[in-house]
C-alpha cells in the first residue's frame, strides 16, 4: 500500500473516531446547554464524518486501488496527492476550529470562506489527479 493511501486511511480514520465522540457529545442535553458555540458543532460532525471519513478512505484507496497511469508513473503525481491530503486536512481543521468561531462572531466568515476554499481546491486536485486513472478495457 502506497504511504499516501495509508496516510488517507489513518488520517480518515482518526477523523472517524473523531466524529463519533463529537456525535454522542451533540447528543448529551447537558453539554448542548452548557457550551454557547455547542449549535455550530452540528455541520462540524457532518463535516468531519463525510469528508474527513468517507471522503478520505474513499481517497486513499482509490489512489492505492485504481488502475495504474503507465509502469514508470503508476499513480501520478505523488505531490499532487500529497496536495489534495494537505488541502482536504487543512479545509476541515479550519472548518472545524472556524464553524464555533462564526457562531460566535457572524461579521467574521473569513474561516469558513477559507475552509471552502481549501476544500474545493483538494475536490479538484483530486478529480484532476484521479482522471487519468479511470479508464476502460
Amino acid at each position: 500500500m502506497p504511504t499516501l493511501s495509508r496516510w488517507f486511511i489513518k488520517t480518515g480514520l482518526v477523523y472517524f473516531v473523531t466524529s463519533f465522540v463529537l456525535g454522542i457529545v451533540l447528543k448529551i442535553p447537558s453539554a448542548s446547554e452548557s457550551w454557547i458555540f455547542m449549535p455550530a458543532m452540528t455541520p462540524v460532525y457532518f463535516h468531519l464524518f463525510m469528508i474527513g471519513w468517507i471522503t478520505q478512505i474513499i481517497v486513499g484507496v482509490s489512489w492505492w486501488m485504481f488502475p495504474a497511469m503507465s509502469r514508470e508513473n503508476p499513480r501520478g503525481s505523488e505531490r499532487a496527492g500529497w496536495f489534495v491530503y494537505f488541502c482536504i486536512n487543512a479545509g476541515l481543521l479550519t472548518r472545524a476550529i472556524g464553524e464555533p468561531l462564526v457562531y460566535v462572531y457572524p461579521d467574521e466568515p473569513i474561516p469558513l470562506l477559507v475552509s471552502a476554499g481549501l476544500l474545493w481546491l483538494g475536490g479538484i486536485g483530486y478529480a484532476a489527479s484521479i482522471w487519468k486513472r479511470v479508464k476502460g478495457k
